[in-house]
This record gives C-alpha cells, sequence and structure tokens, in this order.
C-alpha cells in the first residue's frame, strides 16, 4: 500500500508539473483590443520604420546591394551558443514568406514572438526589442512590406540541441526576460534623447549586438552597450558608452555623422557587419540620427571589460 501511495503520489505531481509547465509556456499574444486598434498602415513611413530597423540586413540575401536588399528571400546564419538560427523569408510571398499573414499576425509576431500558428518564436528574432515599438510603426512597416518583390523559397528552421530543441520552453525564457521597460531612465525633458531611447531600444535593437548576455541568452542589462563578444567568433562588438574603451571622445555631432557617412572622428571608416547598419542609419532622417546621438551620450559609462564574466 505505501509503495502505491508513493507511485499515485508522484504521478500525480508529474500531471500537476505538466500542467503547470503548459500553462506557464502558453505563448500570449497582444491583447485583443490592442490587436482591434491597429491602424491601416502607412507604406512611405513604413520604409523609415524597415531601415531604422535595418531588416534587409537580416532577410536579405547575404552580400545584397541596391534593389537586391529589398529582396527578403532570408537565409542568412546566426550563430549562437545555443546553435544556428536561420532567417526567415519575409517576402510577401503567400507560401514561402509572409504574404498569408493578416495585420494581427503580424503584430504579434513582431511584439511578442508568437507565430501565426500560435508557436513561440526563439528570441534571436528580436521581439525582445520590437515589444517597445508603437503598434502604429508597426503597422506602417508590415505595409511597406507588402509593396516588396515577392521572393520564392521557404529557409529551414533552426539547428539546436537538446533541449534548446523544446521551442514550448522559450514561454519560460518570456516569463523570465521578456519586458516591454526601458533599459535606461531619462528624464522627460530630454525630448530628443526620448526619441533616440525609442530608436535603439525598439526598431533599431542595437542592444542585441552591442550588449552581452546571461547564460540563458538575455540581454544583461547591468553591462547595457558595453560591447559583447561578437557570435561569428572573431573580434567582439564595441562599447558604445562613454567608459573605458568606448565612445566617450566623441561628440554626438561625431556619432550622428558616424550613422550618416561611416566615418569616425579620426577618419577611419566603418567595417564589419557595421557597415551594413550603417548603410541603413543613412537613410533615415537627420533628426532620428541626431536623436540616436543623444540617447548614446546619455548612457551610463560601461567599461569595455565589464562584460566578460556575463557572456554564456
Amino acid at each position: 500500500m505505501v509503495g502505491l501511495r508513493i507511485a499515485v503520489g508522484l504521478a500525480l505531481a508529474v500531471l500537476v508539473g505538466g500542467a503547470a509547465f503548459y500553462i506557464l509556456t502558453m505563448p500570449r499574444g497582444l491583447p485583443a483590443a490592442t490587436l482591434a486598434a491597429l491602424p491601416e498602415g502607412d507604406a512611405s513611413h513604413g520604409e523609415t520604420v524597415f531601415w531604422t530597423g535595418g531588416c534587409a540586413s537580416c532577410h536579405a540575401a547575404p552580400g545584397a546591394q541596391g534593389d537586391d536588399l529589398l529582396r527578403l528571400g532570408g537565409g542568412l546564419v546566426i550563430k549562437s551558443d545555443f546553435g544556428d538560427f536561420v532567417s526567415p523569408n519575409i517576402s510577401p510571398h503567400p507560401e514561402d514568406g509572409v504574404g498569408g499573414w493578416s495585420p494581427a499576425d503580424f503584430a504579434n509576431a513582431m511584439q511578442r514572438g508568437v507565430s501565426p500558428d500560435g508557436r513561440h518564436y526563439y528570441p534571436a528574432f528580436p521581439y525582445t526589442s520590437y515589444i517597445r515599438m508603437d503598434p502604429a510603426d508597426v503597422a506602417d512597416l508590415w505595409a511597406f512590406l507588402q509593396t516588396l518583390p515577392r521572393v520564392a523559397g521557404a529557409q529551414r528552421g533552426p539547428d539546436l540541441a537538446f533541449p534548446f530543441n523544446i521551442r514550448r520552453g522559450v514561454g519560460l525564457w518570456k516569463l523570465a526576460f521578456l519586458t516591454d521597460a526601458p533599459a535606461i531612465a531619462i528624464d522627460s525633458a530630454y525630448t530628443l534623447a526620448l526619441r533616440g531611447r525609442y530608436l535603439v531600444e525598439g526598431p533599431g535593437h542595437c542592444a542585441e549586438c552591442h550588449t552581452p548576455r546571461n547564460r540563458a541568452g538575455a540581454l544583461d542589462r547591468s553591462a547595457w552597450m558595453a560591447g559583447a563578444p561578437n557570435p561569428d567568433g572573431e573580434g567582439r562588438i564595441p562599447n558604445i558608452t562613454g567608459g573605458e574603451g568606448g565612445i566617450g571622445a566623441w561628440s554626438a555631432g561625431d556619432v550622428a555623422y558616424y550613422l550618416e557617412t561611416g566615418f569616425t572622428p579620426d577618419f577611419d571608416s566603418v567595417g564589419g557587419s557595421m557597415a551594413a547598419v550603417q548603410r541603413n542609419t543613412a537613410k533615415l532622417p537627420g533628426g532620428d540620427r541626431n536623436a540616436i546621438a543623444a540617447y548614446l551620450k546619455l548612457l551610463p559609462p560601461q567599461s569595455s571589460g565589464s562584460w566578460g564574466a556575463a557572456g554564456p
């Protein structure tokens, strides 16, 4: 009898634990009221959002130039300590891309990391930053994407080892780390820097590369923008705060000029993966580049070495 009670108790514990896991990891989209209030979307402004978000950098074919930057068939392999992710086709192709999605599907993917069929997306897709976007900007971006060429060819899924290949577990990760709270507090009087915070922490998702991650793969806010290991394994992503090894000697004008032209105050030129980012920022309105610069100059200074122990 004792053995039976133990077996029954264990079975109940497994059932309760399984039910708790199921509930806690359930994909949750945007509130119904938010989805219902999505505007029609302005494609002309959506183009600005597109370049702010650097969508072509991941979703155009590697090495694409000119008009090919608007062919969003995906295929870029993004390496991580958890495995390899492949950027998907987000062209308006009805089967291989997002052409069969609704605006609500797109908003849920962008701001909650939930697919149209109700699965979690892995946070290699930076919805961890896009969650801070204005839904109107998301709607405008969706409208612009509909104007782009349809590209045939679906991309393969991620190549992940156990247990990271259990997609449902991303729900627990979201409970622990997904938040729309700003990373940096800024006084309301600094309107330009507030705009910059929106651009950098939201659509620009700059922290996804420039901030180190903890062992769970979440951004380490204690070392915000202090630089991080390069996921390609070569060198590191630079510190863009005013701390040691950062850009403290740069003025806000220097930062804005770099984002426009790719030239540093020492007349060096942009290189590596940042070259593609700078091509995007060159297309932004001058006021937005100034806003990004104002935000970066307000960041708490961090030492370039402060992230060393925090990496995965």
